[in-house]
C-alpha cells in the first residue's frame, strides 16, 4: 500500500475521513464501494484481508495518534461512529475537537459531520455499569454522547430500531438532518445464484455463545428427524470450535469448516437455501444488523434469526424466520423446518430487496452536495 499515510507522512491522503474502531474484511470490501476516502482505526479484527487494504489509504491510530493525524490533514468531510458506540466514545469526541480546532485555526470552512446509525442497545440499560464507578462512567459516557451527537450534521438509520432508540435517547441528535435507509443489500454478484440445495442450512459466524451455535446445534436433532434429508454447514472460529466439532462428531448430515477464504465463504452462501444466525444478548452487546443476515439475503436464502437483530421486523414481514433468543429448540427446529420445507425461490427473497444496497444509499446521502 503506497499512500501519503502509509508513507510515514502523518496525514491523511484525502479530505474525506472515515474513523473505525475495528477495521475487518467485510469493511474493506464496502471501502472500495463506497465513495474515496481515508479510514482511521484503531485495530484490526482477526478477519482482516490484506489483499483488500490494496489501493485504500488506511491509518492505525489509537486515540491520541489518530487526533494528532487528523489535525495535520486537510479534511473536510468525516464521519464518526456512531454516537451510541461507547467504546469508541473518547476516540470520536477527541478526533472532532483536533478537527474543529484545526479548521479554526486554518480559518478554514467547518468539516461535515456525519454518522451512520444501527445500534439498537441502550448503553445504559442496567446491569451495564453498576456501582458507584459505574454511576460515574454512565454520567460522562451521557455527556460525551450529547458532545458527540450535537456535532453531528447528517445521521442515516440503517434500522428502525435504530431510529427508535436514539429517539428516545439522544435528544441532541435531533438537530441533524435524518432519514432511515434499511442496511439491505441488493443481490451479490459473486456468481449465479439458481444452484441452490434446498436442504441446505447455512450458519456463518463466530463459534461464540452471543452468536446462537448452541441454540443452533441443540435444535437440529428434531429437524432432521423433521426433515431427513436436511444438511447443515458451519462456517467459522472461535472460542466454541472444540466444543462444536464434538457435537457434531457422529452427525454426517453436519460439516465444519474453519475459518475459509471469502471466496468459499461465498460459495456456500450460493448453496445454501437458509441462513441462521440466533444471536443473544450479552450483558455490553446486542446484534444491531448481523452480518450473516445481510449476506444471507444478498445471496437469495431464506433467513432465521432472533428478535435481537433490529432487522427483526422487516424479516417478519417479507416472509423469514425471526424467535424469540430464548426460544426452546423445538421452536427453533419447527421455524427451521418451516423454511426448509416452503422452498422459497431465490427471486421472491431477492424481490425484496432495494435497487441500491443499503449502506451505499446511505453513503450518497450521508456526502451530499451542501
Amino acid at each position: 500500500m503506497t499512500t501519503a499515510s502509509a508513507a510515514g507522512t502523518g496525514r491523511t491522503a484525502l479530505p474525506r475521513v472515515r474513523l473505525y474502531e475495528t477495521l475487518r474484511t467485510a469493511h474493506l470490501e464496502r471501502a472500495h464501494e463506497l465513495a474515496p476516502a481515508s479510514i482511521v482505526y484503531r485495530r484490526r479484527r482477526y478477519d482482516f484481508d490484506t489483499a483488500l487494504a490494496r489501493g485504500l489509504d488506511l491509518v492505525e491510530a489509537g486515540p491520541a495518534r489518530a487526533a494528532w493525524v487528523l489535525a495535520r490533514s486537510d479534511v473536510r468531510e468525516v464521519e464518526v461512529n456512531e454516537p451510541l458506540m461507547v467504546s469508541s466514545l473518547r476516540r470520536s469526541a477527541l478526533a472532532l475537537a483536533a478537527v474543529d480546532l484545526s479548521r479554526r485555526v486554518r480559518r478554514r470552512p467547518r468539516a461535515l459531520v456525519v454518522t451512520y446509525a444501527i445500534a439498537n442497545d441502550d448503553p445504559f440499560r442496567p446491569p451495564a455499569r453498576p456501582g458507584p464507578a459505574g454511576r460515574a462512567r454512565r454520567w460522562l459516557d451521557a455527556r460525551l454522547i450529547a458532545r458527540v451527537a450535537g456535532r453531528v450534521d447528517r445521521v442515516v438509520f440503517g434500522t428502525p430500531a435504530a431510529q427508535e432508540l436514539y429517539g428516545a435517547r439522544v435528544p441532541a441528535l435531533r438537530g441533524a438532518d435524518q432519514v432511515l435507509l434499511p442496511a439491505l443489500p441488493t443481490a451479490c454478484a459473486c456468481g449465479p445464484l439458481d444452484g441452490k440445495d434446498p436442504d441446505a442450512v447455512l450458519f456463518v459466524g463466530a463459534f461464540e455463545e452471543r452468536k446462537g451455535v448452541r441454540e443452533l446445534l441443540a435444535a437440529w436433532p428434531a429437524v432432521v428427524a423433521a426433515h431427513p434429508g436436511a444438511r447443515l454447514t458451519l462456517v467459522g472460529k472461535g472460542p466454541l470450535l472444540d466444543e462444536v466439532r464434538a457435537a457434531v462428531a457422529d452427525r454426517p448430515e453436519v460439516t465444519v469448516v474453519v475459518d475459509p477464504p471469502r471466496a468459499e465463504v461465498h460459495a456456500h452462501q450460493r448453496r445454501a437455501a437458509v441462513a441462521v444466525l440466533l444471536s443473544r444478548r450479552t450483558r455490553t452487546w446486542r446484534e444491531q444488523v448481523g452480518l450473516p443476515v445481510v449476506e444471507g439475503l444478498a445471496h437469495g436464502c431464506a433467513v432465521l434469526a432472533t428478535t435481537e437483530t433490529g432487522l427483526a421486523a422487516w424479516l417478519a414481514d417479507h416472509g423469514h424466520g425471526v424467535v424469540a433468543p430464548d426460544a426452546p429448540p423445538a421452536e427453533v427446529a419447527a421455524a427451521l423446518v418451516g423454511l426448509l420445507a416452503s422452498r422459497r425461490p431465490v427471486a421472491s427473497v431477492l424481490a425484496d430487496l432495494p435497487d441500491v444496497d443499503g449502506r451505499l444509499a446511505a453513503d450518497a446521502w450521508l456526502l451530499r452536495a451542501r
